[in-house]
């Protein structure tokens, strides 16, 4: 298993910090859950079926007609290196691991590229995955520039996956409904939503690849609560309104209180910001002795910030950071 933020229990055994008295910014995930609607008993009594209008919501809020509900984006990145005959794959990094690790376990050949290096590369390649707006980094690559990719690639057959688990703050940047013939697109529902425990995302792709997808997870892949949890949050338009806002207001607040204690971000999202420095986990390891989890990265040396959710949390993070100036 990869390492992934979000490790409280392992962090509190570690530290010796009870759990309940942890600050955790080491995921990308909302602060803010949606209210959970009243479900039926029925949610947890009959099996999941799937014309209960979940896909309808989704449909909507993503703007495109053809998608597949899966266990999480999670259970995609898994499965779509098996649909495919092994291959030449370029993988945009760094980012996410999980996807250079899931093409390279089904036999793929892996090519790790920066964002320079694509041109020269794409016409050598099967699949190009990359992450919009990036994790950790928050690079975010323009619709225009991955359309041209995606159809270069289509014309030998190839695919453009397109993850964009933190992409709902700013949906003019998505790419869902340009979704089709040879481009994928992953979307999260957790994250935007504050709810990761629901283990909901979407697959924006081709009909046919979505029914060999759907074949290969199975019957009743989402469970009856999640499909209601999600068909609820879906169609909330005036919430969803609010947390981009908040998730906005608080992204430029946590990049200016790093800003000012010497962290300044060199990349981020409406979900978290990013900081390389060679002293990244210096600072991971004072931080965790006073029960702040942020996550670290090796390659390169770095800082990811979740998002503070109330004003006591944002005060915590300040006094900590002033500690380690001095």
């Amino acid at each position: 298993m990869l390492e992934h933020g979000g490790r409280l229990k392992a962090a509190a055994r570690r530290y010796g910090i009870a759990e309940a008295d942890w600050l955790d910014l080491s995921t990308g995930i909302a602060p803010w859950p949606f209210p959970l609607p009243a479900l039926d008993i029925r949610d947890w009594t009959r099996l999941p079926e799937t014309d209960d209008g979940l896909e309808a919501a989704a449909r909507a809020y993503y703007g495109t007609e053809h998608l597949l509900p899966v266990p999480g984006s999670q259970a995609a990145i898994q499965s779509l290196p098996h649909l495919r005959p092994a291959g030449r794959v370029g993988v945009l990094s760094p980012c996410y691991a999980e996807h250079a690790e899931a093409w390279c376990r089904a036999g793929h050949t892996l090519v790790e590229l920066d964002e320079e290096q694509v041109e020269r590369a794409l016409e050598r390649l099967d699949v190009l995955v990359l992450v919009n707006p990036n994790n950790p980094t928050g690079r975010l690559l323009e619709p225009g520039l991955l359309l041209d990719w995606r159809e270069r690639l289509a014309r030998r057959g190839g695919w453009l996956v397109v993850d964009e688990a933190f992409i709902d703050c700013t949906p003019e940047h998505s790419l869902a409904a340009s979704a089709g013939e040879g481009l994928i697109v992953l979307r999260s529902f957790g994250k935007f939503f504050g709810l990761a425990g629901a283990r909901l995302g979407f697959v924006l792709a081709d009909a046919g690849l979505l029914a060999t997808l759907a074949e290969r997870l199975g019957p009743w892949a989402i469970s009856g609560p999640a499909r209601a949890v999600g068909r609820h949050c879906l169609r909330q338009h005036g919430e969803q309104l609010r947390q981009r806002e908040c998730a906005m207001a608080a992204s430029r607040r946590l990049a200016e209180l790093l800003d000012g204690h010497g962290w300044t971000p060199h990349g981020g999202c409406a979900l978290f910001r990013w900081r390389a420095d060679p002293r990244a986990g210096e600072l991971h390891e004072f931080l965790a002795r006073r029960g702040i989890l942020v996550r670290l990265f090796e390659r390169p040396a770095s800082l990811r910030f979740g998002l503070p959710g109330r004003e006591a949390d944002w005060q915590r993070l300040e006094q900590a950071l002033e500690a380690f100036e001095t």
